[in-house]
């Protein structure tokens, strides 16, 4: 049933709507999400109010890998007890916040920012692909560590990255297949990924001596 068709008032009506459009919300969390906002007080509402404004005008994409960050460059860029020549490459920047969470991971990221899909019109060009060339060329002994959808998309992406190291002094190696197919690894919890992260299998054949 459209809320349309129900009894709210139009401005409760807007709340709801605007909920819904969050990712695993139906409408009856999209109702509970905003009477329980209009229970909050004038104040809290103000602050909540500005706090999404001020994530939307500061937050920015890291220029050194994609992640999200209000900086320049992201905390974990600049951290330099990282390990810069290893690079988890990632669809998105919501997978870095999961990987951080594991908590034995300490190379860096780059953040994708989609993955190819011929079906959808999206090719390399249109993902962060060409700064992830720019930041391996200048590093000694690299290693990527693939860790995308085991998908279509996915195996797409990773087939066409490894094609372009593939003549370069590259490792490529993957997350172990104990994830799920076509599992987002945003999802994951922090033991699977880990031991996946732990046990990655090199598919590039590219080796240092």
């Amino acid at each position: 049933m459209a809320f349309s068709n129900m009894i709210y008032p139009k401005q409760l009506e807007n709340i709801i709507e605007y909920y819904k459009k969050l990712p695993g919300i139906g409408e009856k969390s999209a109702e509970r999400l905003a009477l329980a906002t209009l229970d909050l007080n004038t104040e809290s509402i103000a602050d909540f109010s500005s706090s999404l404004l001020t994530a939307k005008e500061t937050l920015r994409s890291c220029k050194i890998c994609g992640h999200l960050t209000d900086k320049e460059v992201c905390d974990i860029c600049s951290d330099e007890g990282r390990d810069k020549n290893i690079i988890c490459v990632i669809e998105d920047y919501k997978s870095v916040f999961t990987f951080e969470k594991v908590g034995n991971y300490r190379g860096t990221y780059h953040v994708l920012n989609g993955l190819i899909s011929p079906s959808e019109g999206i090719g390399y060009e249109d993902i962060n692909l060409s700064t992830l060339m720019e930041r391996v060329e200048k590093l000694d002994k690299p290693e990527l560590i693939l860790a995308l959808k085991s998908n279509i998309e996915g195996e797409t992406t990773t087939l066409f990255i490894k094609k372009i190291f593939e003549k370069k002094n590259v490792i490529i190696s993957r997350l172990s297949y104990g994830i799920p197919m076509g599992a987002d690894i945003e999802y994951m919890d922090v033991v699977t990924l880990d031991k996946a992260l732990d046990d990655r299998k090199t598919i590039s054949d590219s080796y240092f001596g």
